[in-house]
């Protein structure tokens, strides 16, 4: 009964031995992390939105006069420039009233001329004393009405020849026909739609921006607009329209961007990204990896910096922007820290640590 006392006494004092060693060794090892050096880059707080690119110019194009429909020059899909002929309307009796028109202007020029060779003669026998005063006072006020006559006449005839002019619809602007209503013989209305014509360029890009950010943006907002049918492009982009008015169901603010694509083409229709460059002027900051960050339950962030005697030490940094490249700080950090990008979510303060992995040149 003794010896097995001894025996168990031994045997407790050897496993408090053995713990005690392992709280000891665990202390003292080091944890081992790998570390990168942050490199200089430019910080700005960017914004995507995806939306849809739309016509600056669309048109849903009338008649301007009531009539027949002759005939309709073309069809949707055709690409017109401005002034082209679209549609002809019959113009049999507007026709006719303009050969009456150009009929009565010459006749008032007929009596216009006569009547100026009455005063001319008149003027002539006056000086002669062949006739009286009155009579060449008499010749000179016909004169002045026939003048008056063709005026008014000449008015008439451009009055017709613009009635016969609007049988025809001009496109008002260079562009492609999307629909066509309208076939020859159909009877229209001034007011009734009968083509559609959509402008190709400029288009623009109209995004919806989240009310938290719609006072950051202004006109002069750098935008980069990379459309998703031509994925390796980056064009750029002028606002030209805040409208702050907002969505209610999804309280966002629509933002219009005119797109300068003078050498491709992009289809009205189409989706595209714009990315908005918020905050004014860009400040430097040091990128590092997004591992490298740790966020607190308050909001904050830090990194883990390591000294020349491989300790660690918590850092409070300011964070600028986030992407899929890393993080940029913009306080903080200086070019010479080493920051702990694995191995930092087990770190305390003055944590002694093994740098296993070097990723200075990673970035």
């Amino acid at each position: 009964m003794r010896i097995t006392m001894l025996n168990s006494f031994f045997s407790s004092k050897l496993l408090c031995g053995l713990i005690f060693l392992l709280i000891s060794y665990s202390g003292l090892a080091a944890t081992p992390v790998s570390v990168s050096k942050p490199i200089i880059s430019e910080s700005t707080e960017k914004l995507t939105l995806s939306g849809s690119l739309t016509a600056e110019r669309r048109a849903l194009l009338s008649p301007r006069v009531d009539g027949l429909v002759k005939e309709v020059l073309v069809d949707a899909g055709y690409r017109v420039k401005q002034g082209d002929i679209l549609m002809r309307q019959d113009a049999a009796i507007a026709r006719q009233q303009l050969e009456q028109a150009k009929a009565a202007t010459n006749e008032a020029q007929a009596s216009v001329d006569e009547a100026q060779r009455l005063v001319e003669e008149a003027q002539r026998l006056r000086g002669e004393n062949y006739i009286s005063a009155t009579e060449l006072a008499n010749r000179e006020s016909n004169f002045a009405l026939n003048q008056a006559a063709l005026a008014a006449a000449q008015a008439m005839q451009k009055t017709a020849e613009e009635q016969f002019r609007r049988h025809e619809l001009p496109a008002p602007f260079s562009g492609v026909i999307s629909s066509k209503m309208t076939e020859a013989g159909e009877w229209v209305n001034r007011g009734d739609q009968v083509l559609e014509l959509v402008a190709l360029e400029p288009v623009r890009l109209d995004v919806n921006v989240p009310q938290e950010k719609f006072s950051d943006i202004t006109l002069e907002t750098r935008v980069e607009i990379l459309p998703d049918a031509l994925p390796s492009r980056k064009l750029s982009g002028k606002i030209t329209a805040l409208v702050p008015v907002s969505n209610a169901q999804a309280r966002s603010f629509l933002v219009r961007i005119v797109i300068d694509s003078a050498d491709v083409t992009l289809l009205p229709g189409t989706s595209a990204s714009a990315v908005l460059y918020l905050g004014g002027d860009e400040r430097k900051g040091y990128r590092v990896p997004r591992d490298a960050v740790l966020r607190h339950p308050d909001g904050g962030r830090s990194v883990f910096i390591i000294d020349e005697n491989n300790q660690a030490h918590r850092r409070s940094v300011d964070v600028g922007s986030e992407d899929s490249d890393g993080i940029i700080i913009t306080g903080g950090l200086t070019a010479d820290d080493l920051v702990v990008v694995r191995g930092n979510e087990v770190l305390q303060e003055n944590d002694e640590v093994e740098i296993v992995r070097d990723d200075k040149k990673r970035n």
